[in-house]
């Protein structure tokens, strides 16, 4: 086993936890908030136990999932407006719970839950599918064009799964006012993806002919 990247996999988890925990609670002003436990639990036991299997199966996958550092000044703009997405989300979601603020009914609740989970596994598949699979736009030494399985169907199915993994969440955590904010997060993922296009045409032999053969992004027959 890699020491270093148990480490460096583990530390980040924990400050995951810590931030994810800090930004829900603290607004809502208790620990006990349900929505919010249900949310961090399908959330982090999962990641735990997937991050164990690319620890032990895939320690390069799982390398380059933990490299954040966005090279390009557009992206990395892109990324610093996701994450000011999430920390407004989760803050409006906890200051929703603490002022009675209009919330969502438990079968959506529930409905949002099973999304996230379904979401989830097929942002494993993906992972399985693609072992060059990076958080930053680059194309890596002998990289070639993954066109089988869900790559077959949609050209970015990583990101369909993240558009479903991201709505869900505010309706997890039974708000309406955060879910209206993430509804930011379509568009984020609308402009990266024309930016990745654009250099994945340049840089990665083979890419313009799979943009033929599959004709759609995310969303089949749709967009």
């Amino acid at each position: 086993m890699d020491t270093k990247l148990f480490i460096s996999a583990i530390t980040k988890f924990l400050l995951g936890f810590i931030l994810v925990a800090l930004l829900i609670f603290l607004p809502a002003g208790t620990i006990y908030f349900p929505n919010g436990w249900l949310f961090i639990g399908i959330l982090f036991i999962p990641m735990f136990f997937a991050g164990i299997v690319m620890l032990i199966k895939s320690p390069e996958l799982l390398k380059k999932r933990l490299d954040a550092k966005e090279k390009h000044s557009k992206q990395s703009i892109i990324i610093k407006l996701s994450g000011l997405m999430f920390i407004a989300g989760f803050i409006i979601a906890g200051l929703g719970y603490r002022f009675s603020w209009y919330t969502v009914p438990n079968y959506i609740v529930i409905g949002a839950s099973v999304i996230f989970i379904v979401s989830y596994i097929i942002y494993a598949e993906v992972l399985r599918e693609n072992a060059y699979l990076s958080r930053t736009i680059k194309v890596q030494e002998n990289q070639k064009v993954i066109n089988t399985g869900l790559y077959g169907i949609v050209r970015h199915p990583m990101y369909f799964a993240t558009v479903l993994l991201f709505l869900s969440i505010p309706l997890i955590l039974g708000s309406v006012y955060s879910f209206l904010i993430f509804l930011i997060y379509p568009f984020i993922i609308a402009k990266r993806i024309k930016y990745e296009e654009a250099f994945l045409e340049k840089e990665l032999v083979g890419y313009i002919e799979y943009k033929r053969k599959v004709k759609y992004r995310m969303i089949p027959f749709i967009w």
